[in-house]
């Protein structure tokens, strides 16, 4: 039961990384206007750092279905996929109490970036045990 779960999560997951990385890539401007992030609340839009960006979620997104597929030697893009889902984490959390975002990003940021990755950082004792 706990393998499905945790396999599910990767899955869910990647589909949406890959996704808003798709989204990120083809369409930038309405990425930046219509996802209910509040980009705005960062600056003008920079459709190339957009598109950078949308090329790592398709990344992580890959990463999560691979390790889906390959639970025991996981590890390894595990760690990368949380390396960087947690940085990206911090990163909102350290704008939002310097004041650079406004504190409705707590909200904001808790579905698609903070949540991942604690169940990621949690996930990774886990995976240390698979390998």
């Amino acid at each position: 039961m706990k393998q499905l779960i945790i396999k599910s999560f990767y899955n869910v997951s990647g589909g949406i990384s890959i996704g808003n990385g798709l989204w990120m890539l083809f369409s930038a401007s309405t990425w930046f206007t219509m996802m209910p992030v509040g980009a705005e609340n960062t600056g003008p839009l920079n459709s190339h750092f957009v598109h950078d960006v949308g090329l790592v979620y398709i990344l992580v997104g890959i990463g999560a279905f691979w390790c889906a597929s390959k639970l025991d030697k996981a590890i390894e893009i595990h760690l990368a996929i949380t390396f960087f889902m947690a940085g990206h984490a911090l990163i909102h959390i350290g704008e939002i109490l310097s004041g650079s975002l406004p504190a409705s990003h707590w909200l904001i940021d808790f579905p698609l970036v903070t949540f991942p990755a604690i169940v990621l950082v949690g996930l990774t004792p886990v995976m240390l045990k698979r390998k």
